[in-house]
């Protein structure tokens, strides 16, 4: 009879603690993932070598037109009114034309930036819910959410891993 009683409560108990671990929730650190997975590095080095080559290009446009401008300043005794006054307006004109330059460069990286942020992360979601499904785990939050959590339940390691072998690289061309 107490044999029965053990066995019942040893039963019991381990569905109860395996119920009970798949209601605990995890995380992971999706900033890292963005950041340090294959393909998160490839692409933040894509943007950042053409955020540097189109700010390179654009200061060195800017060098010239500064040493226009003083070139432009030098001359205005010589010159006639109307002449410095269109040297003057096309000097402005390039001025503009340089910030819409800058503009467009910036928007152009942000929007590859968050295209690739929206692949990787089309990618990221499939191998997090096949992951929670094969561990049991019905909850997971982004560490950033978390003021302290167990480490254990950090699950970042195990996605990145998976993501890799899944995304090598993203195209934002």
């Amino acid at each position: 009879m107490n044999l029965k009683k053990i066995i019942l409560i040893i039963l019991f108990s381990t569905v109860f603690f395996k119920n009970a671990n798949s209601t605990i929730p995890h995380y992971i650190d999706f900033k890292l993932i963005l950041n340090q997975s294959d393909a998160g590095k490839k692409a933040q080095s894509f943007l950042k070598s053409k955020l540097e080559k189109g700010i390179k290009n654009i200061n060195d446009k800017q060098k010239n037109i500064q040493a226009e401008e003083k070139k432009i300043i030098q001359q205005k005794k010589i010159l006639a009114p109307e002449e410095y006054k269109k040297q003057v307006q096309a000097l402005r004109t390039k001025v503009s034309s340089l910030q819409k330059e800058r503009n467009f460069l910036l928007d152009d990286v942000a929007k590859k930036r968050s295209k690739a942020r929206k692949d990787l992360l089309k990618t990221l979601n499939p191998i997090v819910e096949n992951y929670m499904k094969e561990k049991n785990i019905r909850i997971v939050l982004d560490k950033k959410s978390i003021l302290l959590a167990d480490e254990s339940l950090d699950i970042t390691k195990d996605i990145m891993t998976l993501l890799n072998k899944e995304l090598k690289s993203i195209d934002i061309k």
